[in-house]
């Protein structure tokens, strides 16, 4: 068996792995070798990109310390290494681990990612390195990932799972729910079908779920690494320091600097330096992060007027195909300027940070050439978004930022999440159909009209929108124009502050009747499906009560009014004809 002569031989093929093997090489360590007991490594694409040196196949026999005390022997399948350090990045499952709550579809596992994904939904659970290795893979196979993380801080993260991660979002690879956290998982037409318990998240259905549990350090004995290789203060491992008396041992975000520091007192190493203040150190910072996070393009920018606009983005690449009600997030970096002086909380730590948000996906309504524009299957999507002024109890990060954005800019667009407010329970093409909103919740409604009205739909279509003046109305001429060509389609604007304009709101439509005055239509549970986006007072939803009745809001929304006509909630589970996006 050969023997070859390292400075650095690291063990696995993990994330904390690759990112020490790549730090090394930029600090200007030779020789690193990464030995892995398989055949592949968590992220492929980094082996080529960065030149690292991998050996495949070579599970570790043993580690022990060689006679001069100055270098350690490690054995592997296929040869012997002589080397100045190593570090173990191989890290076992916790065996012990279980769900947060009970599961029982045959379809969600824990740390058995399925083969075969090609062009199905795959939610990974986790916040650490494994989660993003797991994710990385299902991606790679072709699935559509959705990776919840709630809790997850990617500065904790070592730092080629960052990247991946990054390179996740960027590329519209994965959906990243940063906040979100399944709260139970059931089963629908044998399909697991997740709960998250928020009003951020949408309850979403899966062909698979897979948990990603942090993994726990290595025991040196799994390795057959001497007592002598450990006290020589050369072996370092991955992980936490609770337990593992008299291990070198250290994080995956930092293990790298303190094996350079400890091992390699020839390197010049800088001192550590926040990423925040790394990043403002050189005039290029805002162009690199731009095109790191960066994977769309602002095709259009209309202002209505200073504080309302109707923007398009465009896709560097991916699926922009939705189904009318469905939202996609957008985003800008924290070090994006803002329209007001209103001052970002921890702005100093959040710097070189992305701001997201969720926004119902709009239609144009007309395309180029006057015909009904069916936006659902374009390569660009419309949002209807409105400037939110700070104040002493909210400072919003992300539209003071877009207000400054024109037509060229560029911006994150999220991949698609199927969320459940849409047409798929208006199957009678007589029924009527009323569509509710406040504001530029008028959004989704614009597709919702839009697809009706294309699919023949007969039956009457009411539009009411709750809004402060005229000038808040970007759709207005639109809509009027739909009037006139569709008579079972009407419109109804309804600014609350124009002098002109009797003060009402939606919830006085169905309490003066005004809907069967004006239109002609009847309220009824049989026959109407009512859609409610916009202002949550607006919506009225209820809570449970101790003895499960439902308890609603001091201010009466219109979820009452419509329950004491015998219309019902939507729920997943259960069908009704209430349908509501919370909107703020």
């Amino acid at each position: 068996m050969t023997s070859t002569a390292y400075n650095l031989v690291i063990v696995g093929g993990t994330a904390g792995a690759l990112s020490v093997a790549i730090s090394s090489q930029r600090s200007g360590l030779g020789l690193v070798r990464v030995v892995a007991a398989g055949n592949e490594v968590a992220f492929p694409a980094l082996v080529g990109s960065e030149q690292l040196d991998i050996g495949y196949g070579e599970p570790v026999s043993s580690i022990d310390l060689a006679p001069d005390g100055e270098h350690l022997v490690v054995t592997t399948a296929k040869q012997t290494y002589d080397t100045r350090a190593v570090m173990v990045a191989q890290r076992p499952p916790t065996t012990d681990w279980q769900p947060p709550f009970a599961v029982t579809s045959q379809r969600v596992h824990v740390d058995q990612v399925p083969d075969d994904v090609d062009d199905l939904d795959v939610l990974v659970i986790g916040t650490t390195d494994h989660a993003v290795e797991v994710a990385t893979a299902q991606s790679d196979r072709g699935a559509r990932v959705v990776l919840a993380a709630g809790g997850m801080d990617p500065a904790r993260l070592s730092p080629s799972a960052e990247r991946m991660l990054r390179r996740l979002e960027r590329d519209r690879r994965a959906t990243l729910l940063y906040r979100a956290t399944p709260k139970s998982i059931g089963e629908v037409d044998g399909y697991p079908m997740v709960y998250f318990g928020d009003r951020r998240t949408p309850d979403l259905q899966f062909d698979h779920v897979v948990f990603a549990p942090p993994r726990r350090t290595l025991d040196p004995a799994a390795l057959g690494i001497t007592a002598a290789a450990v006290a020589s203060e050369r072996v370092w491992f991955q992980g936490t320091s609770e337990g593992e008396t008299g291990q070198q041992v250290s994080p995956g975000w930092r293990i790298g600097l303190d094996i350079a520091r400890s091992c390699f007192p020839e390197l010049d190493l800088p001192e550590p330096t926040p990423p925040t203040e790394r990043l403002r150190r050189h005039s290029g910072a805002i162009d690199e992060l731009r095109s790191e996070h960066y994977n769309a393009v602002i095709t259009q920018f209309e202002p209505t007027h200073s504080d309302l606009w109707v923007l398009r983005v465009k896709a560097d690449h991916g699926d922009t195909s939705h189904i009318p009600g469905q939202y996609a997030s957008l985003g800008l970096g924290y070090w994006e300027d803002r329209i007001d002086d209103a001052e970002d909380p921890g702005l100093d730590q959040r710097w070189d940070k992305l701001i997201r948000r969720s926004y119902s996906i709009s239609n144009r309504i007309f395309d180029e050439h006057g015909y009904l524009a069916d936006d659902t299957a374009g390569d660009e999507l419309e949002f209807y978004i409105v400037l939110v002024p700070p104040t002493d109890d909210n400072i919003p990060a992300l539209t003071p930022r877009l207000a400054l954005k024109r037509p060229g800019d560029r911006l994150y667009l999220g991949p698609k999440v199927a969320g459940r407010y849409t047409l798929n329970h208006v199957l009678d093409p007589e029924a009527t159909v009323l569509l509710l909103s406040t504001g530029t919740g008028e959004a989704p409604h614009n597709s919702m009209a839009v697809e009706l009205l294309r699919k023949g739909h007969v039956g009457p279509i009411v539009a009411a929108v709750s809004v402060r003046q005229w000038a808040d109305l970007g759709y207005l001429d639109k809509h009027r124009s739909l009037e006139r060509r569709y008579p079972n389609y009407h419109y109804l604007p309804m600014p609350t502050r124009e002098a002109d304009v009797p003060k009402r709101y939606i919830q006085d439509l169905l309490v003066q009747g005004t809907l069967t005055e004006q239109f002609g239509v009847t309220l009824d549970p049989a026959t109407t499906h009512v859609f409610l986006c916009g202002n949550p007072a607006m919506i009225g939803l209820p809570t449970d009560g101790p003895d499960g009745t439902p308890v609603f809001p001091k201010t009466t929304g219109v979820v009452e009014l419509l329950a004491k006509q015998g219309f019902t909630l939507d729920h997943r589970n259960h069908p009704g004809n209430i349908h509501y996006e919370e909107y703020w």
